[in-house]
């Protein structure tokens, strides 16, 4: 469990980032592009709706690793394959924006979730891998 510990970490930091956003704190040149100091209106709620998608991926990846039983287990372990993929994608969007506070901040951080949400789909556990 301490890879989904990490993930749900990581998550929860990116959540209070995107809630920062939603409350209109000049951090916008880290997200959305970087094209707005201040969140507009339509990315704010953006910023809101990633704030759900997080705690989704937090539910699905402690159901994966069996913490916590949610979904059938198919349906978590393929969902955890797409979060991967999403980070990746993630990964590559983040290293094309304009914006290098952005790019400097957002790549490493979705690098982490990536390689946390491909051990995680791949059924790793750093406590089962020490036994």
């Amino acid at each position: 469990m301490p890879f989904t510990l990490m993930l749900t970490v990581v998550l929860a930091l990116l959540a209070a980032f995107q809630l920062a956003l939603v409350f209109g704190a000049p951090l916008g040149r880290f997200a959305w592009g970087g094209q707005h100091r201040v969140l507009s209106k339509r990315l704010r709620i953006g910023s809101a709706i990633s704030i759900i998608i997080y705690a989704l991926i937090g539910v699905i990846s402690w159901d994966r690793v069996g913490a916590v039983d949610v979904f059938p287990a198919p349906f978590a372990e393929i969902a955890m394959w797409v979060i991967f993929a999403y980070f990746v994608l993630g990964i590559l969007m983040n290293a094309i924006s304009r914006s290098k506070p952005e790019r400097y901040t957002m790549v490493p951080v979705t690098l982490v979730l990536a390689v946390l949400s491909c051990l995680i789909a791949m059924g790793y556990d750093m406590l089962a891998m020490a036994i």
